[in-house]
């Protein structure tokens, strides 16, 4: 089995079609279908129905794909190890985030990186869900992972508890401007919010919560861009960390602490084996910065 014939099946996997997967690879189609005609010779069966526009993977290709992405992985590991060897500052790094921690703290820690590794390529994948970015490392569709620390699978990652983020109320406007907001008072409000599992939604559940009622959802959305927006036309409040509540703030948004504080903790997760030169030193970046890191298996009780 050769590298380029796992390379063209994931491509032609992801793309849903040989004709899509020739454009973004930029080879042409006879050649793809000639490695998949000779992967599936080597399998013993097929990995792709044929459609007639595109095509579907087989119970074959579905078992096919993760050991697929770690065989790519791993051998773009040991290239970049050679090429660290070799003293070559060269790598990428592929990281899959929960949309409020790409900005706080993913954003500052890899400027830092970068500013010390210059010539490596970073490519940051979205995902809201918790759950969907540890299963996105999982899989192998990304080396590296950050998400809530008590989001569902980084307990059974390895990975490092970062440090702790405020969290801030973010009201609109014509909100009464108090130096403070108590948690009873959370219980009163109205809530612009992402959906349950994500970050945002979490952690307003368990503020709300803590005094026994339920959050009063006035807007659910799935666009973490539309959040601020919303609040600052009156539709609700919403909770966010330091660094998103300030630039809300300085939109018009009336900026509160809560009393007692939140402190909310992401982390940095990826799976058991060796790590990319790339990702190894971010990994000893984070860990440099991180208020402690958690064995994998063991879960914070909440």
């Amino acid at each position: 089995m050769e590298r380029r014939e796992l390379e063209y099946f994931l491509a032609i996997a992801e793309c849903g079609s040989f004709t899509g997967a020739a454009q973004a690879l930029r080879v042409a189609q006879p050649s793809l279908s000639h490695a998949i005609s000779s992967l599936e010779q080597e399998l013993g069966g097929k990995v792709f129905h044929r459609l007639p526009h595109g095509v579907a993977l087989t119970p074959a290709g579905e078992a096919l794909v993760e050991p697929a992405r770690q065989v790519m992985r791993d051998l773009s590991t040991a290239a970049d190890s050679v090429r660290r060897v070799l003293g070559l500052a060269e790598g990428r790094l592929d990281i899959v985030a929960q949309t409020t921690l790409a900005v706080d703290p993913l954003a500052d820690l890899l400027g830092a990186f970068l500013r010390e590794h210059p010539n490596i390529v970073v490519n940051v994948s979205d995902h809201e869900l918790g759950l969907g970015a540890t299963s996105a490392v999982r899989s192998g569709e990304a080396e590296l992972g950050m998400a809530d620390s008590e989001a569902d699978g980084v307990a059974e990652l390895e990975h490092v508890v970062l440090e702790g983020r405020e969290i801030f109320a973010v009201l609109p406007p014509e909100s009464d401007k108090a130096d403070r907001l108590g948690r009873a008072e959370l219980a009163e409000l109205s809530w612009v919010t992402t959906p349950r599992g994500t970050a945002t939604r979490e952690v307003i559940e368990d503020v709300v919560r803590a005094q026994g009622a339920r959050p009063r959802v006035a807007v659910e959305t799935a666009h973490q861009a539309m959040v601020v927006p919303l609040v600052l036309a009156g539709a609700g409040a919403t909770l966010l960390p330091r660094s998103l509540a300030r630039e809300a703030g300085e939109r018009g948004a009336v900026v509160l602490a809560l009393r007692p504080r939140v402190v909310r903790r992401g982390a940095l997760f990826w799976r058991r084996g060796p790590l990319s030169p790339a990702a190894g030193e971010f990994v000893r970046a984070v860990r440099a910065r991180a208020v402690g890191a958690r064995p994998a298996g063991r879960r914070r009780r909440r």
